[in-house]
């Protein structure tokens, strides 16, 4: 791969030459690459859900950015050589990571990461039978990361499930149980 610039030769070409060389731009360089081209050999299980997903991830890009807000949104969360296209596949692709569940005083406090913005933290508490005791919506604290939930008990050997929501949908849960 070769990045030209100020090259009067390749400025206003794109396209293929033959099966050899491909050139396009991105984010104003011009860019010479080998051809690649399409593999002889069946993919494996592996390789038709990772394009699956990536079907999926595109799907959500082109709905989500169609939204100027949205859009906005994600390339404010470009960096060098990204655009918000990018970024929209990157959220899809990845789960948020809850962190840590702490419980004390009738509080649950939930730590969770992503790159991206957490959509909704739904709290499920149950007894040790595994009968539902109550469930809610928890709430963003200042800080930004942290999620609180303020239960009405929390009875010893109760379990409390944590499910976290990310802005394209995906889901990421965790459960603790207390002595």
């Amino acid at each position: 791969m070769a990045l030209l610039k100020d090259n009067a030769l390749f400025q206003y070409v794109e396209g293929s030459i033959g099966d050899q060389i491909s050139i396009y731009k991105r984010n104003g360089q011009t860019i010479v690459a080998k051809k690649r081209g399409r593999s002889r050999k069946k993919p494996t299980k592996n390789q038709v859900l990772a394009r699956q997903k990536m079907a999926e991830a595109v799907g959500y890009a082109r709905a989500i950015l169609k939204d100027p807000e949205m859009k906005a949104y994600y390339q404010s969360k470009a960096g060098p050589g990204q655009n918000a296209w990018n970024m929209a596949i990157s959220d899809a692709l990845k789960s948020p990571e809850v962190q840590n569940i702490q419980a004390k005083d009738n509080a649950v406090v939930v730590t969770i990461r992503d790159k991206f913005a957490i959509a909704a933290v739904d709290v499920k508490i149950t007894d040790a039978a595994g009968i539902l005791l109550e469930k809610g919506k928890a709430v963003l604290s200042r800080n930004g990361v942290d999620w609180h939930y303020r239960a009405a008990n929390l009875p010893g050997g109760a379990t409390i499930t944590v499910i976290a929501v990310d802005l394209p949908g995906n889901e990421k849960k965790k459960e603790i149980q207390l002595e």
